[in-house]
């Protein structure tokens, strides 16, 4: 099995996005207005695309948007080896913080990670949303 990590393009992120985030939703929902500004991680094992994320950078920020592993292959823990490359990555484009909009149901995830909740919560199409964040101490 060979597995590896690269950068692809937004529009490589969108069936897999659309697939395991929305799907009964049309497509055009899963993108993002700022999808061209940001930078787009892709896991593949055998060459076939199994999870994605996507990465925006603004101010020493980092925000990481549509983290998704395709339904098939979650559990086995690619989400985690992605989000863990994107840390890194982030770390070494010297961010003092990364955070994302977690689904609250899938918060103990993002806290295996060194992330911690905010007391900021929202509801989005019925779904319940954390804003998960990790300083990076320098």
């Amino acid at each position: 099995m060979t597995e590896f990590i690269r950068l692809i393009s937004a529009k490589d992120t969108y069936p897999l996005r659309h697939a395991v985030m929305w799907p009964n939703m049309p497509i055009d929902y899963i993108i993002l207005p700022n999808d061209e500004q940001g930078i787009h991680f892709g896991l593949f094992v055998n060459n076939t695309l199994i999870s994605v994320v996507s990465l925006f950078i603004e101010n020493k920020e980092a925000q990481f948007r549509k983290l998704a592993t395709t339904n098939l292959e979650q559990g086995k823990g690619y989400g985690g080896r992605l989000l863990s490359h994107l840390i890194t990555y982030a770390e070494g484009k010297k961010v003092n913080k990364i955070w994302c909009n977690a689904r609250v149901d899938k918060k103990d995830f993002y806290l295996k990670f060194g992330f911690k909740s905010t007391n900021t919560v929202f509801i989005k199409h019925k779904i319940d949303y954390v804003v998960m964040e990790k300083m990076i101490i320098r």
